[in-house]
């Protein structure tokens, strides 16, 4: 409040001075409403229904990636074309493989934080078939992984619930395996020429019971990239189907605060 006795001139100096400083004040950060999810391999976008529901409800804009799985390229050039969509800064997330797809895709100028769902999370130089031998899982043990004979692999069925969804019914598990998209074997060597994630705030969840991708291997790219990480206890590598509260409520924090 500007005192009624100040000489008038200073009165008039005080009030432009103010009125300079809320001009020139920062506008709050709108709530980045945005979410664009990207599923992994030897799965599709259909698996994300329960958090898109979630987040849908919340309010966010969702979009959903389907990657072909016929080339790394064409993997982050699906997820490109889908953020090309979003009309204004989104968050980024992925699920195993696509922590890969979403390192190189999330360099993009409108994703404004990432989050590894159970995921991969090389860096540059660094492939995600390497970075798995530093703490071997479960499935890279076993002999689950099937490829045909041009190049693709994909998950015995009869192992599926056993190494990648655990915690799901038997009936869901059969129906994600008969509907698995085989990805190409390559992929998983592909490697990554700039990681999104050391120039932009990023948030990993551990499946603690995964054995597709070993927790400690997850717990391991969190701590290198510093991200925001949380834990759930007893969840299989399928833990953005068999948990969809959890996972929407990481990334709900990760629109909270990427600005």
């Amino acid at each position: 409040m500007i005192h009624r006795n100040l000489p008038f001139h200073l009165t008039v100096a005080i009030a432009v001075f103010f009125v300079l400083c809320l001009a020139t004040a920062p506008a709050l950060a709108a709530p980045l409403k945005n979410i664009v999810l990207v599923h992994g391999a030897w799965a599709d976008g259909s698996g994300w229904k329960g958090v898109y529901d979630i987040l849908v409800k919340d309010g966010y804009n969702v979009s959903i990636v389907q990657e072909p799985e016929t080339s790394f390229q064409e993997d982050v050039a699906a997820t490109k074309r889908v953020l090309a969509q979003q009309d204004g800064p989104c968050i980024l997330v992925a699920h195993s493989y696509g922590g890969a797809v979403i390192t190189e895709a999330g360099t993009d100028p409108l994703v404004a934080g990432l989050v590894y769902i159970a995921a991969h999370m090389p860096d540059a130089g660094e492939n995600e078939a390497d970075n798995g031998k530093r703490f071997p899982s479960d499935l890279s043990k076993s002999t689950a992984i099937k490829k045909t004979a041009d190049g693709f692999t994909y998950l015995d069925p009869a192992q599926f619930h056993e190494f990648f969804a655990a915690d799901l019914s038997a009936e869901q598990a059969a129906f994600m395996a008969r509907s698995q998209v085989l990805n190409l074997a390559e992929n998983f060597k592909a490697v990554i020429t700039a990681a999104a994630w050391r120039s932009k705030p990023s948030w990993m969840l551990v499946a603690t019971k995964d054995r597709t991708i070993n927790p400690d291997l997850e717990r391991w790219y969190a701590k290198r990239a510093k991200s925001h990480m949380v834990e759930v206890s007893g969840a299989s590598h399928a833990v953005y189907v068999s948990r969809p509260k959890e996972v929407a409520a990481l990334i709900e924090e990760a629109a909270s605060h990427a600005n």
